[in-house]
């Protein structure tokens, strides 16, 4: 499948701060933004209050983030680069199927929760499917982690599956995050049964592929 243009690495361009005292007023830029958001929401988010609570010019600000979107953006990509570092982990302390279904579990029921306890999240994600860039993100992790996700689970299928179940792998990322946005826009009881079926319909997926391959 041909890959989207916008990536994690292709962010609108912005001053890249080099300086320790650069690096520390962007750090203090997107805390205060994620304090803001918490609060009352992006939508309320005016950057000229952002800079003034932040304590630095406007225009400073705008040589780092050229509007808010480039900031949530920003938060977005370091959310998904934290959750596949999880994934990383999780896939290489996989021994068998076994370990394979229970570190799934484990990977969705933590990106839901890290969702639910993150409004920030909650927020740029609500918003996503307005932002072009930002939906090009997402897919784009989606197809790095169902790569990461193929790499460390091919080994239990069968060879002549793989290019099913590479795109199978994709898919489930991207159902994650799919099904993460409508568990937390719900009720939370029915949030939470919305994603012990989304589990059970990865489990099934996952066990069709690996019951017809080699289990070693």
């Amino acid at each position: 499948m041909p890959t989207t243009k916008e990536t994690p690495s292709s962010l609108p361009p912005r001053r890249q701060p080099t300086q320790k005292r650069a690096k520390e007023r962007v750090e203090k830029i997107l805390t205060t933004a994620s304090e803001m958001i918490s609060e009352t929401g992006s939508d309320a988010v005016r950057m000229t209050e952002l800079a003034a609570r932040a304590g630095i010019p406007i225009g400073s600000l705008y040589q780092y983030f050229p509007d808010k979107a480039a900031i949530l953006r920003t938060l977005a990509v370091r959310f998904m680069q934290a959750t596949r570092e999880m994934l990383v982990e999780l896939v290489g302390n996989v021994k068998s199927i076994e370990d394979a279904l229970a570190n799934v579990d484990f990977a969705i029921d933590g990106y839901y929760a890290t969702v639910l306890n993150e409004p920030v999240m909650r927020d740029v994600w609500s918003g996503s499917q307005s932002d072009k860039v930002l939906q090009a993100l997402d897919i784009e992790d989606s197809r790095e982690n169902g790569r990461i996700f193929y790499d460390g689970l091919k080994r239990f299928v069968d060879p002549a599956e793989h290019v099913r179940f590479e795109a199978a792998c994709f898919l489930i990322m991207q159902m994650a995050g799919a099904a993460t946005r409508l568990a937390i826009a719900v009720e939370r009881d029915e949030g939470d049964l919305l994603m012990v079926e989304f589990r059970r319909l990865v489990h099934g997926e996952l066990e069709s592929f690996m019951a017809r391959g080699p289990k070693s």
